[in-house]
C-alpha cells in the first residue's frame, strides 16, 4: 500500500506486532527527513546538539552529570519537531490569519524556548 496514494488514513492502522513497530520506525525516519529538509530550526538545533553532545562528554566523567547535559538537547529537539507539527497542521488548515492559528503557533514557539531555556539553566548548573 503506497501512503501517497491512500485517501483514507484508516488502512494504515492495521498492523500490528512487529509490522507495527517498522513501520512506525519508518515513519519517525521519515519525520526526521521532513524535518531536516523543510525546518531550518531543526538543522540549527540538530548542529548545536551534534556540538553540545561530544561537549558532554568531554566536560565530565560522571555519566549522570553527562545524562543531564544531554536530554534538554534532545527534548528540545523533540519539542522543535512537535512545534514544527503544529505549524503543519495549522498551515494545511489555513494560510489565513487567525488568532487561534497564531496561538497555536505561539504555544509551540513558547514550549520550544523553555526547552531552549532548560539546555542553559542546566548546563551552567552542572558546569558552574
Amino acid at each position: 500500500m503506497n501512503i501517497e496514494t491512500v485517501k483514507d488514513a484508516s488502512g494504515l492502522k492495521t498492523k500490528s506486532g512487529l509490522g507495527r513497530v517498522f513501520k512506525a520506525a519508518g515513519y519517525s525516519f521519515a519525520g526526521l527527513a521532513a524535518a531536516w529538509r523543510y525546518e531550518a530550526a531543526f538543522r540549527q538545533l540538530l548542529c548545536m546538539a551534534c556540538v553540545l553532545i561530544p561537549v558532554a562528554f568531554f566536560v565530565t566523567d560522571s555519566p549522570v552529570e553527562r545524562a543531564l547535559l544531554i536530554l534538554p538537547v534532545l527534548v528540545s529537539l523533540a519539542l522543535e519537531l512537535l512545534n514544527s507539527a503544529i505549524e503543519a497542521v495549522v498551515d494545511r488548515i489555513s494560510l489565513d490569519i487567525h488568532p487561534l492559528s497564531k496561538r497555536a503557533k505561539d504555544l509551540g514557539s513558547a514550549a520550544q524556548f523553555l526547552g531552549l531555556c532548560s539546555i542553559v539553566i542546566i548546563w551552567l548548573a552542572v558546569l558552574i
